[in-house]
């Protein structure tokens, strides 16, 4: 019984992960996008926290929607939301992941939060050391 509920738990996982569509941005779609999203216009977010009683603040940009290329190159939009993760891929190889929604441009730099329960763990990178940007709905 014990192996039975091993497979399901994993063959639920595995399909977790291959339902998730995966998009990018180009680098310079990406700064036009956010050009207008600083720290100073973000706004206050409260989530539910599943681990305690308070809920989770912090602090959001205001894009609407995403303009995204999907896996057969095809321009399409995403819906922001709090479930949206941010994969950064660096000159270096190096992969970084944001929730997009906490994410920033300034000073051609991009900031972003890169977890909801821990206040101030963010991430600064330049953006003209990004090679690669992908979207995923984490849901």
């Amino acid at each position: 019984m014990k192996n039975l509920k091993n497979r399901l738990l994993a063959f639920g996982a595995l399909l977790l992960i291959i339902s998730c569509k995966t998009y990018t941005i180009p680098v310079e779609s990406f700064r036009e996008q956010m050009i207008n999203e600083t720290s100073e216009n973000m706004k206050k977010v409260k989530a539910n926290n599943p681990f305690f009683y308070s809920d989770i603040k912090y602090t959001s940009n205001n894009i609407k929607r995403i303009i995204v290329t999907d896996k057969d190159g095809k321009r399409t939009y995403l819906d922001n939301s709090p479930s949206i993760e941010m994969q950064v891929t660096h000159v270096n190889g190096k992969k970084y992941t944001f929730y997009f929604d906490t994410v920033v441009l300034e000073n051609d730099t991009l900031k972003g939060g890169r977890a909801r329960l821990i206040q101030g763990f963010t991430r600064e990178i330049p953006l003209d050391s990004v090679v690669r940007i992908e979207l995923q709905d984490g849901g």
